[in-house]
């Protein structure tokens, strides 16, 4: 296994955009780290300046603790997953999965026992003798990871793997592939546009956007405590509201906004930020309902199981709340979050103060 690290990374194309604008990141051993962000953002050039494909205009890429700018894709230990699988549909899954191991030139026999031992892991040994055009999108994508673990990699490199398959098989590959990566324990860096694959999937996620890393956490630290407005409204479904203050945002999660006579049972006022709330309409999810509507003149949802008795009609302006924990600020202008004390510390400093 393997840490992977990159140390000011950057690359300029000849046009002087930066795809990748400096990005120190540390991906440690077994790990799997997400990249994440808007299409264009850079991931998928990070990816591959990692993997060898891409050469960097400035930086290092570090792979076990050893400098690895200037080696080959083969001698880094990596492995590579794509979007678009890339198996030859000539030959048949048991020979997809070998190629490797037949362009290292390994006795046959070695190429047998990790063909079958891959293909075995991934649920695939059934499928050995077929083409590709007669598997499924599901199926298609184990092949790839089968091909890619016969290599024995320090490193998984996994770019969109899941981006062609429909929802419904979408989220079943998560699950295996999760799986998968905590059997095998390789250290692995995984590419996706996704924030539900972010969430569901990685240790942590690093959050990308014009080449440069947002934030980097676990998917509840990203979540509930975003470093910027961006990384505060590219999570979430729903994104985060945020209203205007003077020269600050308030940020809170539509599934903290309710009404204030629900919140305030068992709170103190203090402990509240009531706004009002005029809803224009409602969506039923089927497992939740949405209240869409603005605050001062800002749009805001709140959030609810759909066994919550909560009736907001539209076309009113209802007394909602926020409790003061949940809520986040971030300056206006730069969208940077401000860092405050929690209100115990603060008052506590308050105190001390006046002593």
């Amino acid at each position: 296994m393997a840490t992977v690290e990159t140390r000011a990374l950057s690359k300029h194309f000849d046009s002087g955009a930066a795809a990748v604008d400096g990005i120190d990141l540390a991906c440690g051993d077994g790990e799997f780290l997400v990249l994440l962000g808007p299409s264009g953002c850079g991931k998928t050039t990070l990816l591959r300046m990692v993997g060898g494909l891409e050469q960097p205009t400035a930086g290092q890429i570090l792979i076990g603790g050893h400098v690895v700018n200037d080696l080959p894709p083969r001698a880094r230990q990596i492995a590579m997953v794509f979007q678009s699988y890339a198996l030859y549909p000539h030959l048949s899954v048991q020979n997809n999965i070998a190629f490797p191991l037949k362009a290292a030139k390994l006795p046959r026999a070695e190429q047998r026992r990790r063909v079958d031992w891959a293909a075995g892991i991934l649920g695939i040994d059934h499928l050995l003798h077929r083409k590709p055009r007669q598997l499924s999108g599901g199926q298609r994508q184990r092949v790839a990871l089968a091909r890619a673990l016969v290599r024995e990699p320090n490193v998984f490199l996994l770019d969109e793997p899941l981006s062609n398959l429909d929802a419904q098989r979408r989220a079943s590959a998560r699950d295996e592939l999760q799986q998968f990566q905590r059997r095998v324990g390789t250290t692995t860096i995984y590419v996706t546009h996704d924030q539900v694959e972010a969430m569901g999937m990685g240790d942590r996620i690093a959050v990308i956007n014009q080449g440069r890393l947002r934030q980097l956490g676990t998917p509840r630290e990203i979540y509930d405590d975003p470093a910027d407005t961006f990384v505060a409204t590219f999570l979430g479904s729903p994104p985060m509201n945020l209203i205007p203050e003077g020269p600050d945002l308030l940020g809170f999660r539509p599934e903290h906004f309710a009404p204030r006579n629900d919140l305030a049972a068992g709170t103190s006022g203090d402990d509240l930020l009531a706004f009002p709330f005029a809803v224009t309409r409602e969506e039923y999810l089927g497992s939740e309902r949405l209240l869409y509507g603005e605050v001062h003149g800002a749009r805001a949802v709140a959030r609810f199981p759909v066994t919550s008795p909560v009736s907001a009609p539209a076309g009113q302006t209802h007394d909602f709340a926020v409790r003061r924990a949940d809520l986040r600020r971030f300056d206006a202008e730069s969208g940077v979050r401000r860092q405050e004390l929690p209100p115990r510390v603060a008052a506590g400093r308050a105190v001390a103060g006046v002593a």
